[in-house]
């Protein structure tokens, strides 16, 4: 059976892309990063996602880039808030010109690299990243030129490749997707949105709560709603 290493942060795209990937055909080897986020939750929906699709194996690197910090996901900086949907509907060729501050630096290339060095030791050639660039923030590293960029890299930097046992791809899957078609895309192969999270800045239930809610305002969450709303769906997470 091919194997697939899969970057799954636990949201609407990275599970999507992993149902995508079983329904391939697949053996599924999930990755998951604890890098000094603002919550954990994310981290929490992964391993349900995981467990739901029955990935051969689920790793959770840790490291820490709250260290270096320049990121409202990842340093002292508010995550921004915005009313409703429609102000943050942006149809590709309406992008905004300034990367928003949830952008966390490298992210993306740090990401792929531990990708990258588990690929190499399981020889497995697809890497699956659920990178889109339709309804996304704008960030720099979802670009289909930059995937393709750290595709060419993968295949010169690694002993598998430059002895040619084989030769790396890296899979997105739902690039030219917009959030409506992944969200009927996953609902066709079966993937429970429950147990996915998307928002930046969860807020918390209440004293005697334990647990949190979406806020339902950051760029995540409406770019969520707003495929939800399309696709003529309830979204679990509100």
């Amino acid at each position: 059976m091919r194997r697939a290493v899969v970057l799954l942060s636990g949201g609407v795209d990275s599970s999507t892309t992993l149902a995508i990937a079983k329904a391939e055909g697949y053996e599924l080897y999930a990755i998951t990063f604890d890098y000094g986020q603002r919550h954990k939750i994310e981290l929490e929906s992964a391993a349900k996602v995981a467990s739901s699709l029955g990935v051969k194996k689920h790793l959770v690197t840790r490291f820490d880039m709250r260290a270096i910090g320049g990121s409202a996901l990842t340093d002292d900086i508010d995550v921004p808030k915005y009313q409703k949907s429609g102000v943050r509907s942006r149809k590709s060729e309406e992008k905004q010109e300034i990367i928003p501050v949830t952008y966390v630096p490298a992210r993306n290339t740090v990401f792929l690299s531990f990708a990258l060095a588990w690929s190499e030791v399981l020889h497995a050639q697809d890497i699956f990243i659920g990178a889109n660039a339709v309804d996304y923030s704008g960030y720099p590293d979802c670009r289909p030129e930059y995937l393709k960029a750290f595709e060419n890299m993968a295949n010169l930097a690694t002993k598998v490749a430059v002895e040619g046992m084989i030769r790396f791809s890296i899979r997105a899957p739902l690039l030219l997707l917009s959030k409506l078609e992944i969200i009927k895309k996953g609902m066709a192969l079966g993937l429970d949105y429950s147990l996915t999270w998307s928002c930046y800045d969860p807020q918390p239930l209440g004293m005697d709560v334990h647990g949190y809610k979406a806020c339902g305002r950051c760029d995540s969450c409406l770019f969520r709603k707003k495929g939800f709303d399309e696709a003529g769906i309830a979204d679990p997470a509100f």
